[in-house]
């Protein structure tokens, strides 16, 4: 039976000490990376049409994980009838320095902290910031193997450019799909009124983009989703956090009902898992001060633990 923290002399509750992802340690020296999982900060929120305040996400996230980090060795599932996170070595290695007003130079500073995880054998998680930030993570794979990106939003987010902007948080999507490292894509939760014109969606489709709302994602059923995902893939899981419903996640600068629950996302997650291998992922869109309840931000960790519990129970730790 495997001993829990509560052995070390120490009770260690959540409030105590400094928040980082899941009280994991705190990695200065980039090139001393030596974890199967890092995760890095990207409090970047200029890329926002409407509120902004996604800058204050990787604090928010990280500070709510402290609820999960309880002294426990691993997690266990009864449902699952498996202990996730059991031996898994997880790193926090900071936040990307953000340039204020400098977009190209704060997405290179991610790119960079990506690349630097990539560069150290292990998974990056990277704490976003607006949904832009998801243009450097990918733009990190460019020397990886292919990945097929997989999406969680309310949102297309497939805008080409308006006005000269290219890089802002309507746009990831697009870019992402022109790289010839990304295979494909799967988008999933979109719905409403979207910020993406109709000729939008007829691109994405035509570039090979499967795209299902929450009503049809609910009518497929999880198998029928993952069915419809290429097989033996490397995945790239990006999770707006406008994808879950207002209702468990207000803390949005762009919420829109009629989103998915809790355990919506995790199933459709945990059979992605074992259905390749997921490679990397990014959390955005978490505006702490829209939510003092603290809900979203706690959503944000159980989902990030969670998924990361399943990718490496499907790799056999």
């Amino acid at each position: 039976m495997s001993e829990h923290g509560y052995n070390s002399g120490r009770l260690n509750l959540p409030f105590v000490g400094i928040s980082t992802f899941s009280k994991s340690p705190y990695v200065e020296n980039w090139d001393a990376i030596d974890a199967d999982v890092a995760i890095l900060g990207a409090p970047f929120d200029f890329g926002t049409q409407w509120r902004s305040g996604a800058r204050f996400g990787p604090r928010g996230i990280r500070e709510a994980s402290t609820l999960f980090a309880f002294g426990h060795a691993g997690a266990y599932d009864h449902e699952d009838d498996v202990t996730y996170l059991e031996g898994v070595r997880m790193v926090d290695i900071g936040d990307a320095d953000i340039i204020h007003t400098d977009t190209i130079n704060s997405h290179a500073n991610i790119e960079f902290g990506v690349r630097k995880i990539l560069a150290a054998g292990a998974l990056p998680v990277v704490l976003g910031g607006d949904h832009s930030i998801n243009i450097p993570c990918i733009n990190a794979f460019s020397d990886q193997e292919p990945v097929h990106v997989v999406q969680f939003d309310a949102h297309l987010d497939f805008v080409d450019e308006r006005h000269g902007v290219r890089n802002g948080h309507g746009n990831p999507m697009r870019r992402a799909i022109e790289k010839p490292w990304v295979t494909g894509m799967t988008q999933l939760g979109i719905r409403n009124v979207s910020s993406t014109a109709k000729e939008g969606y007829d691109y994405a489709r035509e570039q090979g983009s499967d795209i299902l709302s929450v009503r049809q994602v609910r009518k497929l059923g999880v198998e029928g989703v993952l069915e419809r995902i290429p097989a033996g893939k490397r995945y790239y899981l990006t999770i707006d956090i406008d994808g879950f419903d207002p209702s468990i996640a207000p803390g949005t600068g762009t919420p829109s009902h009629g989103g998915f629950l809790y355990y919506d996302v995790l199933e459709i997650i945990a059979g992605l898992a074992k259905r390749g291998d997921i490679v990397g992922i990014d959390l955005v869109e978490v505006a702490p001060d829209y939510d003092h309840t603290g809900t979203t931000a706690i959503l944000a960790a159980q989902i990030l633990l969670n998924t990361i519990g399943r990718i490496f129970a499907a790799r056999g730790k």
